[in-house]
């Protein structure tokens, strides 16, 4: 989604202490709608039926929805103008320059965290589909259920999520530049889309589990809090707002209402995609869907064989994208620590951090992946993390920006009272997404 595919548009934005006018290629209006929605399409699609079901039903999944997309849409501008503000063309750039640097340092650590527990998302995902797909594999050889496949050690799951990641996603994801992505990164928009008509076709096409009346969508019997329980899900799903900097500080057009109307239509054209996904796979299964949708069609299904390997390989080909971004973000305080004790840097020094950075972000991601149940566990975490980048900073961002620039008091004390709220929500769905998060693992254990 791909949404982490989103990361690789910051590679448009390495000269962070430029003009907006000089952060790179120039992107048209289609351009920037496009690659809005190649960020905030992708793995978080798969979780939105799931989160239909936890927030109490269609009608209020799709309040909450609406309620977000308020804020969504807000953080989008703000982020726009305190790019015109400061010239920043990244994220922490942006944040460092109005903020400070202190909060700078804060977001580059969610940055990070953010990162790495995505990473850990992608790897879940692909080991359910590796799931799936080893039962439908042994459903073609013998005829027999994929359920009663017998274990064997080389059949594990595990172990072939193991050897993926050593023999494909490791080497991809050494090289210091991945140029790659550029040609294959559209896959995770055709499979988010893929996906989308797949569930509506089968839900015309297939017996439903619940009855197919006008009740499940007319109705929902959710409290205020299995609401905002689909919160997290959404903050995933939606979030391109790291990338909204570098995508707005290359376009050909940055007049503030030009990037208004880019925000507004990106976020709509994928609200219409999550509230299909959402509505159709929830009406589908009702209570008995999966966290990830795919898991709970059977393994033979053709249509969803094909999103399973579409899914798979995109995620597959964007994996690389995350650590080559969180690497660099950690390599950099390590090359200035040893440049401070050797006066230079060595191409040597260089490669090996590069190698042990990359070889230790994939060790420990994979190590988690393995024994999280579903994606709903590291979704309530993301959720939190992106909070951060959707209201918090945007809402600091604000503040800080009508101290200093030339407004009139009214917009100044308007903007600010906004920019507090914004403050204020992201602080509350943060701690509601962790502690919920915290409880559950508390739980396991």
């Amino acid at each position: 989604m791909e949404e982490l595919a989103r990361e690789s548009i910051s590679l448009l934005a390495s000269a962070s202490h430029k003009s907006p006018l000089q952060c790179g290629p120039r992107l048209g209006s289609t351009g920037a709608v496009f690659i809005m929605l190649k960020s905030a399409l992708g793995a978080g699609l798969l979780n939105f039926p799931w989160a239909f079901d936890k927030a109490g039903g269609v009608h209020n999944a799709v309040t909450v929805e609406l309620m977000s997309l308020v804020f969504l849409v807000s953080g989008l501008i703000i982020l726009g103008y305190s790019s015109s503000v400061t010239g920043g063309c990244s994220y922490q750039a942006v944040v460092r320059e109005l903020c400070g640097t202190s909060i700078g340092q804060l977001c580059e650590l969610c940055y990070v965290f953010n990162l790495f527990m995505i990473a850990v998302a992608f790897l879940v995902i692909v080991n359910d589909q590796i799931d799936k797909l080893r039962g439908s594999l042994y459903e073609v050889l013998t005829g027999l259920p994929g359920s009663e496949m017998p274990y064997r050690w080389y059949t594990d799951r595990h172990l072939a999520l193991v050897l993926l990641c050593l023999c494909l996603v490791l080497p991809m994801s050494i090289p210091k530049e991945i140029r790659v992505q550029k040609y294959i990164s559209v896959l995770g928009t055709f499979a988010a889309v893929y996906l989308t008509i797949a569930i509506i076709i089968k839900y015309y096409t297939m017996p439903s589990v619940l009855p197919r009346s006008t009740a499940l969508i007319s109705t929902g019997t959710g409290s205020w809090a299995s609401m905002f329980g689909a919160v997290p899900t959404i903050c995933f799903g939606f979030q391109c707002h790291e990338a909204s900097i570098a995508i707005y500080s290359s376009m050909e057009n940055q007049k503030l209402s030009h990037w208004v109307l880019i925000s507004v239509l990106s976020m709509v054209i994928c609200l219409v995609i999550y509230s299909l996904t959402g509505v159709y796979g929830y009406l589908t299964f009702g209570e008995e869907v999966k966290a990830d949708i795919l898991m709970s069609y059977a393994g033979h299904d053709v249509l969803m064989v094909v999103a399973r390997l579409l899914f798979g390989v995109s995620i597959i080909t964007v994996y690389p994208i995350i650590v080559l971004l969180s690497r660099s973000v950690i390599q950099e305080p390590l090359m200035r620590w040893r440049r401070s004790r050797t006066g230079t840097v060595s191409e040597a020094f260089e490669r090996s951090s590069r190698v042990l950075l990359s070889s230790l972000w994939i060790i420990v991601t994979l190590l988690i992946a393995m024994y999280v149940p579903d994606i709903s566990k590291v979704i309530s975490v993301i959720g939190g993390i992106s909070a951060f980048f959707i209201f918090i900073f945007p809402g600091l961002c604000l503040m800080f920006a009508m101290q200093s620039e030339p407004v009139s008091f009214k917009t100044r004390v308007v903007l600010t009272a906004w920019g507090a709220l914004t403050l204020v929500c992201g602080a509350f769905i943060f701690g509601q997404s962790t502690t919920i998060a915290v409880m559950q693992l508390l739980h396991k254990i």
